[in-house]
């Protein structure tokens, strides 16, 4: 994963718990860089060390805390500079579900290395759909439910994300707003 994620856990981590937690946290890990360049690709292994040292120095589970980032990710990103690119992803929540493949191929032409997910929309009505997500990282579907969270408080809505089903490799979200 790009530096600029684990920046954002980072500052996550020192926003709600303070800069010891995260020294903390970087020693347990056996980071001993404690900073990342935004622009620059890491082993997606330090990005989960770092959580799994997280949820144990915090005493927070691994699943609330890739919630809790994934809510955090969509100001982070925007407050880095990204949020003109996530205005032009979609004015409305839905919108915005059916272009995250293009935002994601956007974000590409900065990151190369980039090795996105990708996500269908099926199933639309009034209120509702289900997003189908396919990654080949394993354990962030919390994270996934917090970014729609995220989402939702971007367009001002109340958001709930269901993890329904896995099918042929593919995830299921039920949601609504």
């Amino acid at each position: 994963m790009y530096g600029l994620v684990n920046k954002a856990v980072k500052e996550l981590v020192i926003e709600k718990f303070g800069e010891e937690s995260w020294e903390t946290i970087c020693t347990k890990a056996n980071f001993a860089d404690g900073d990342f360049l935004s622009m620059t690709p890491y082993p997606d292994k330090l990005t989960f060390d770092l959580v799994a040292s997280a949820s144990e120095v915090l005493n927070i589970p691994v699943e609330d805390l890739l919630f809790a980032f994934g809510e955090y990710w969509i100001l982070y990103t925007a407050e880095q500079g990204y949020g003109n690119m996530l205005d032009l992803a979609g004015d409305t929540f839905p919108k915005f579900l059916k272009n995250l493949n293009m935002l994601h191929q956007r974000v590409n032409s900065l990151m190369p290395d980039l090795k996105p997910p990708s996500f269908s929309v099926r199933n639309e009505k009034d209120n509702y759909l289900e997003l189908v997500y396919n990654s080949h990282r394993t354990g962030l579907i919390p994270m996934l439910k917090g970014l729609v969270s995220g989402l939702g408080k971007r367009f001002d809505l109340t958001v709930e994300c269901t993890h329904m089903i896995e099918e042929e490799g593919s995830h299921i979200f039920a949601i609504k707003w």
